[in-house]
């Protein structure tokens, strides 16, 4: 089972395939080029954790072998960034946490991650240099939602509204440096929106790789409800992650690197201009690069709890 020494070592790398970009391998190694042929990245396939490939292309069964062998997983995305296709290395078979996640009825995991991702955004907003009036009373009033969550347990409904609540507070503040309507998920309706889409999005692959790392049933959840091919515990353990991709596209905006100019509108949903794709994943994919062995660990604790039944606290916390 993957390790955290071991997991320190890996590497995500992303082919843009409607680039000319092509896919390679020499020795054990991969191999990147441009469409003139020139390398432009090269590693040994040891070190490979997971590979996106955007766009179309070819994938060769040699490909599938190489990330059989190696044990990396290809994840393949349209150009929009929404996957459609995992290959490769997963654990199979481990039929007793199977029957800890089908026989689970409790409601505690499900309030542990609600409580971890309003702690993150209360740390991402009090991160902000310049507080306002509104900042404050915003960070207090998740104080409040924080104090509601841990004195006493709240049934799923109850449990849904806090969370919603919060976020409504939270969003309102993340992004007071925009003229924003607020956090509409997937519809696109503006630059923000979508640009938090395609961070939310590389977020959810790495989650989702390393719950099958650890041999999960990805579609049985503990907090989101359970829908026919809707991965529920990735959408669960993603939750206290997300504040980093918010920070991140606050921090775009700010310094005009996540402009209005990079998208086009299509049909009403506002498109990201392919030109920028490599641009806009290279500063959202940097920000979890700096935190992945720390939600390597939170997945790791996570599935180490859930095995022995333990209960979740402080100490298990993904925090940014």
């Amino acid at each position: 089972m993957l390790e955290r020494t071991d997991f320190e070592k890996k590497q995500m790398l992303f082919l843009f395939a409607s680039k000319g970009d092509k896919l390679s391998f020499k020795n054990d190694n991969i191999v990147i080029c441009d469409r003139e042929g020139k390398i432009k990245y090269q590693s040994t396939c040891y070190r490979v954790f997971i590979l996106f490939i955007v766009g179309d292309t070819s994938v060769t069964t040699g490909l599938i072998r190489c990330a059989k062998k190696f044990g990396f997983i290809i994840c393949l995305m349209n150009q929009s960034f929404k996957l459609y296709s995992i290959i490769g290395n997963r654990m199979e078979g481990n039929t007793l946490l199977h029957r800890k996640q089908y026989t689970y009825t409790e409601d505690t995991m499900a309030r542990f991650l609600v409580i971890n991702k309003i702690h993150n955004q209360r740390q991402a907003l009090n991160s902000f240099r310049r507080k306002t009036v509104a900042n404050r009373e915003a960070i207090q009033k998740l104080d409040g939602y924080l104090n509601v969550l841990k004195e006493q347990p709240l049934g799923e409904a109850s449990l849904m509204g806090v969370e919603g609540s919060a976020a409504r507070v939270y969003f309102s503040q993340m992004f007071d440096n925009v003229k924003w309507k607020g956090r509409k998920p997937r519809i696109k309706s503006d630059y923000v929106n979508a640009t938090l889409d395609i961070g939310y999005n590389l977020i959810f692959q790495l989650v989702d790789s390393l719950l099958q790392v650890y041999g999960f049933d990805v579609y049985c959840g503990v907090y989101h409800k359970e829908f026919y091919q809707r991965k529920s515990l990735v959408c669960d353990m993603m939750e206290p992650i997300r504040p980093l991709i918010d920070l991140e596209v606050r921090k775009a905006i700010n310094l005009k690197q996540c402009q209005e100019d990079d998208f086009q509108v299509i049909q009403g949903q506002y498109c990201l201009q392919y030109k920028k794709s490599a641009e806009y994943v290279g500063f959202l994919l940097e920000t979890l690069l700096k935190y992945r062995n720390e939600i390597f660990l939170f997945i790791q604790n996570y599935y180490r709890a859930f095995m022995k039944g333990r209960e979740l606290d402080r100490q298990y916390m993904f925090e940014i």
